[in-house]
This record gives C-alpha cells, sequence and structure tokens, in this order.
C-alpha cells in the first residue's frame, strides 16, 4: 500500500490520456449501466420531507498555507452553481445517486470560475475548483444515515496542516469530473432527500426523510498513525467506523466504513502543525 502511495511522475501526454480514457469510461458507464440513477424534481422541498437524519455545516472561508483568499472566494460561486443542480434531490428506494452525472461538467460557459484544486501533492487553480467540499458533505451526511456508499475516493496526498478539525481525518470524498465520483445507493425502503443552504460563512447540508430516523450513527476513528517512509516523507493511516444507536439510544452495531491512506507534504513534527 504505501510503495504506491510513493509519488508517480507521469508525463502531460500520458496524464491527458488517462483522462480522457477513464472519462469515457464513465460516459458509457452512465448510458449503459442497468442502475435506476436519481433525478432532481421540481417543486419538491423541505415540507415533503420533514424529518432530519442528519445536518452539518462546514466552513466557507479558510485560512490555507500560500493559498490566495480570491479561490476561495470563487469557490462560493462554484457551489451555488452546483447546489442549483442537487438541491432537493430525492434518492428513492433502489435508486443510485451520482454526484458528477447530477451536476455535469464545470466550464466557463455555466458561469464556473477558478478554484483552487489539489493536484499531484500540490494545489492549482482550475475551473469548477471548490466542489470537493460539497462532496465532503454529502459523503459526511450519507455516512450518518442507512444509505450505501458504493463508490467513494480520498485525496492520496494530505496538502495542508489541519486546521481546527472537528471530523476525522479522511472524512471527506474528492471529486474529479467525472470518473472520481461519489456514488451512493438507497438500499432501504424510504426515501431520502439531499438539500443545501449557503450563508455569508458557511455551507449547510440536509439529509432528510419521509419517516422519522430509527438510528443515529456516530462516526469515529481508529488506529490513526503517522509513519516516515523509507524513501523520505511522511504517510498519514486510519480506519474510519461508526457506531449505531437504536431510538432508546442504545448501541446495535459498531461497523467499518473505510481506510485512508495519504502522503503528508508536510513535516507534522514541525511547531504548530
Amino acid at each position: 500500500m504505501i510503495n504506491q502511495l510513493k509519488p508517480k511522475k507521469r508525463s502531460r501526454v500520458r496524464l491527458l490520456i488517462g483522462k480522457k480514457y477513464y472519462t469515457t469510461k464513465r460516459y458509457l458507464w452512465w448510458c449503459f449501466s442497468n442502475l435506476k440513477f436519481s433525478k432532481v424534481t421540481k417543486g419538491i422541498e423541505y415540507m415533503d420531507y420533514p424529518y432530519i437524519y442528519y445536518k452539518d455545516t462546514t466552513p466557507l472561508l479558510r485560512q490555507l498555507k500560500d493559498v490566495d483568499m480570491y479561490l476561495q472566494y470563487n469557490k462560493i460561486n462554484n457551489l451555488k452553481l452546483a447546489i442549483q443542480k442537487l438541491n432537493y434531490i430525492v434518492i428513492n428506494p433502489g435508486e443510485t445517486f451520482s454526484y458528477w452525472k447530477l451536476i455535469g461538467k464545470p466550464t466557463k460557459k455555466k458561469g464556473y470560475t477558478y478554484g483552487m484544486i489539489l493536484f499531484a501533492g500540490s494545489f492549482k487553480p482550475g475551473i469548477g475548483g471548490g466542489l470537493c467540499q460539497l462532496s465532503n458533505l454529502i459523503y459526511w451526511l450519507s455516512i450518518h444515515s442507512p444509505l450505501t456508499i458504493k463508490e467513494r475516493y480520498r485525496h492520496s496526498f494530505d496538502v495542508f496542516p489541519d486546521s481546527n478539525r472537528i471530523r476525522p481525518f479522511g472524512s471527506g470524498a474528492t471529486c474529479v469530473y467525472n470518473y472520481r465520483d461519489l456514488i451512493i445507493k438507497n438500499d432501504t425502503n424510504i426515501p431520502f432527500q439531499f438539500s443545501f443552504e449557503l450563508t455569508d460563512a458557511e455551507l449547510i447540508g440536509y439529509l432528510n426523510s419521509s419517516v422519522s430516523p430509527t438510528y443515529t450513527y456516530k462516526v469515529y476513528e481508529k488506529d490513526h498513525h503517522i509513519d516516515m517512509e523509507h524513501w523520505g516523507g511522511y504517510s498519514r493511516h486510519n480506519i474510519l467506523f461508526r457506531k449505531v444507536y437504536d431510538i432508546n439510544d442504545i448501541e446495535v452495531a459498531d461497523e467499518y466504513l473505510t481506510e485512508n491512506h495519504a502522503l503528508m507534504m508536510y513535516n507534522p513534527y514541525l511547531p504548530g502543525n
């Protein structure tokens, strides 16, 4: 696993060919898969799904080392556009949610601007940058519910030191159009709905249902550790689990969620990290 994390240098041509291959493969899967994908239905709002399964907020602006703030302000514009495609989306029983299938390709023509994109252990400006904040939130909401995560990716690099981290390391879902997607399946017999709000300071996400929740969930990490690799540099690891509680707050399950392994792009033992 760690040898696979070691940075690999690929030519520009190799990267372009690889991106084209995986993008085309995902388009074909969307077209020819026998899955029933969820779609936004006009006119459906909160009152149709009054029970909040889970709610969470994330800050829109953070002070990140060497990152121009204009990229984060542009990110807010990008989030507004993406939310228009996802707001009030219902995942009915048996349906599958695809993050990128619903949002579509972020382009200048659609109004997307240059936000921050993480790439190969660093960052750069890119059209539609910052949409990972929305996919992170959707993943976090989903793992506090009985929805099934079918496909999720995490960055292979830990680029920035923790800054007021509340959630466990590796509790998000990175996104790259269109082949690094977030795929969620509703294997239950009740519908679920995502909805979102943007305030001046926060992105707010809701996961609602048509029936009152029968379980609550607590996500936590195990075996969080940092290793120094023989080829130099550091790697970071943990395992995410969740405890499941019934309506009487009695623990009924302790479930494995995922493992995270990432190369650290900073010295974790410097003061302040």
